[in-house]
C-alpha cells in the first residue's frame, strides 16, 4: 500500500524533524506563513497537507518530499548531527570557508550536509524584524541563486553580506527587501548587479531563535 496520503506516516514524519532540529510549531508556523490549527492537524494526523506544503517543508528541513510522505526505519534511531560554523560577518573577497570569525557551532542532519554546503548567520541590526532579530541564527545553503520571495544573504561588493527578501524583476533587476518597513529597499539593475557586483551567496532554510 502506498504511503502517499497516508496521514499517520506523515504526522511522524514531521514530528521526527521537528524533534531533529529543536522546533516548535509555532517557529514552523511563523517560518513558513502556514497556520497554526492546519499545522497542528497535520502533526497529530488530523489531515493531510497539499503537495505545494509538503515541499515547502521539505525545504525548510533540507530534505526531499519522500522524507515526509514515506515511512522511515531510521525515524526510529539516534542521528549525529553534523557541525557547521555560525559566522558574525561574511565580507568581500573572503570565501565562506577561509573565514575565520567563528562565533559558534550548530549541527544540521547528516542528508542535509551530504546535498549541499551550508554555514550559520548570526543576525545583526533590526532590518530583518519581527521574523529575525538581532542575536538570531540563521541556517544559510550555499547557493549562487534563489526564487522570487526567497530569504537570501546577498553581498554587494564593498560591504558585508546582508539578509533580506530577494524580489526578481521581469527587466532582469532585483531588490533586496528588509522585512521591516522603516528600511527601503535595496534596488539594482540587471547592470548593477554586474558591475557591483551583487552576488547570491545563500537561501536561508532555518532560524534557530536564541532566547
Amino acid at each position: 500500500m502506498s504511503a502517499l496520503g497516508n496521514k499517520e506516516i506523515m504526522a511522524k514524519n514531521i514530528r521526527y524533524y521537528m524533534n531533529l532540529h529543536n522546533l516548535t510549531q509555532t517557529e514552523i508556523c511563523q517560518a513558513l506563513n502556514f497556520k497554526m490549527p492546519t499545522f497542528s492537524d497535520w502533526v497529530n494526523a488530523k489531515t493531510y497537507p497539499r503537495i505545494d506544503k509538503i515541499e515547502m517543508m521539505a525545504n525548510y528541513f533540507g530534505i526531499e518530499k519522500s522524507d515526509l510522505v514515506e515511512s522511515h526505519k531510521s525515524n526510529n534511531r539516534q542521528i549525529k548531527g553534523v557541525q557547521i560554523p555560525v559566522l558574525g560577518r561574511v565580507q568581500a573577497g573572503i570565501p565562506i570557508d577561509a573565514i575565520e570569525e567563528i562565533l559558534d557551532y550548530e549541527e544540521i542532519t547528516p542528508e542535509m550536509a551530504a546535498k549541499s554546503d551550508y554555514f550559520g548567520l548570526q543576525i545583526r541590526g533590526d532590518s530583518m524584524t519581527p521574523r529575525f532579530v538581532e542575536g538570531d541564527v540563521v541556517i544559510v545553503k550555499q547557493q549562487p541563486d534563489a526564487e522570487c520571495g526567497d530569504i537570501v544573504v546577498a553581498l554587494v561588493n564593498g560591504d558585508e553580506a546582508t539578509i533580506k527578501k530577494l524580489i526578481k524583476y521581469e527587466n532582469g533587476g532585483i531588490a533586496l527587501v528588509a522585512l521591516n518597513p522603516i528600511y527601503q529597499p535595496l534596488q539594482f539593475t540587471e547592470k548593477e548587479i554586474i558591475e557591483k557586483p551583487v552576488t547570491i551567496l545563500g537561501k536561508v532554510i532555518e532560524l534557530r531563535a536564541k532566547f
